[in-house]
């Protein structure tokens, strides 16, 4: 396992997103707490989460608490285990997300999450989403009080845009260590965010990162896209799958990127470990922006 740094806090190149043991169509319990475990044995040491990770009204904080009870039963050592939690929007139980931004609500729902942890101080807490009835500084704000209460250790910021970034930089200083948007071979749309990150020191937290690499329009009368099928012809001749590719493409990026794909399944996270020990050569890395392009 390579690793990289959220802050000053090392950690596994490749992270677990543990949204999907908790929402629709999640697994048991048994085999969410073992998908955790497996992501563990495989060396990964940065799980991500949030409060509204849940299916049902009224199960607040449901993923917090199965890697709390994942985390107790596991046999090896989780000292070095950061765990990455999120506040600042919510889940009815219609299937609709709220956003809340409101410094109370925010002061409130970590004082939770850390409660639901099981720690004193949550390792890093992100502002989920802006809140567009609040003003950002008022949101981010409610980070500066929590850092200075000592209820997290350090703050990141979720969904933002780069005039968000800087202005986050500049309220919160070295406490803001992170930033987690939407990026993969699909979605694009985030390159600015992600320079800008990587030139303050704050280190990137791709979601959605397998986006655009699927080929079932391959079985199917519609034609692939170019992109896909290159991940996927790149992945057969290394003998991998292309969600390694994939991730292994977002590596190369930029060294402030550390991707945490979501899994359900043990076999998946285990899969998406082995990401960190491939590394794409100039040609495949061509190869792939080529295919992005068209």
């Amino acid at each position: 396992m390579r690793y990289r740094t959220i802050g000053n806090i090392p950690v596994s190149a490749v992270g677990l997103g543990a949204m999907p043991l908790s929402i629709e169509h999640r697994p048991d319990e048994e085999q969410a707490i073992a998908t955790i475990h497996a992501a563990l044995d495989a060396g990964i040491t940065i799980i991500d989460t949030a409060d509204s990770y849940h299916w049902h009204a009224g199960e607040s904080g449901h993923n917090e608490l199965l890697i709390a009870r994942a985390l107790a039963r596991y046999g090896g050592g989780t000292s070095d285990v950061l765990v990455a939690t999120k506040g600042g929007r919510g889940r009815p139980g219609d299937g609709s997300w709220s956003v809340n931004g409101t410094p109370a609500h925010l002061k409130q729902a970590a004082e939770a999450s850390a409660k639901r942890l099981g720690v004193e101080a949550i390792g890093l807490y992100q502002l989920h989403r802006p809140d567009p009835t609040v003003p950002w500084a008022e949101s981010v704000g409610a980070l500066r009080d929590l850092l200075d209460a000592g209820t997290i250790r350090a703050a990141g910021i979720s969904n933002a845009s780069t005039g968000q970034i800087r202005e986050a930089h500049a309220i919160l200083g070295d406490g803001l260590v992170s930033v987690q948007n939407q990026y993969s071979p699909a979605v694009r749309d985030n390159e600015p965010e992600l320079r800008l990150s990587a030139d303050l020191g704050l280190a990137f937290l791709p979601w959605s990162p397998l986006g655009g690499i699927r080929r079932s329009s391959l079985d199917g009368p519609s034609r692939p896209t170019s992109a896909g099928t290159a991940f996927h012809l790149i992945a057969a001749e290394r003998g991998v799958s292309a969600h390694i590719v994939a991730l292994a493409w977002l590596l190369a990026r930029s060294p402030a990127v550390i991707p945490v794909p979501g899994a359900s399944r043990p076999a998946s996270i285990q899969d998406s470990a082995k990401a960190a020990e491939l590394k794409l050569s100039e040609a495949e890395l061509v190869r792939l922006e080529g295919a992005l392009r068209r």
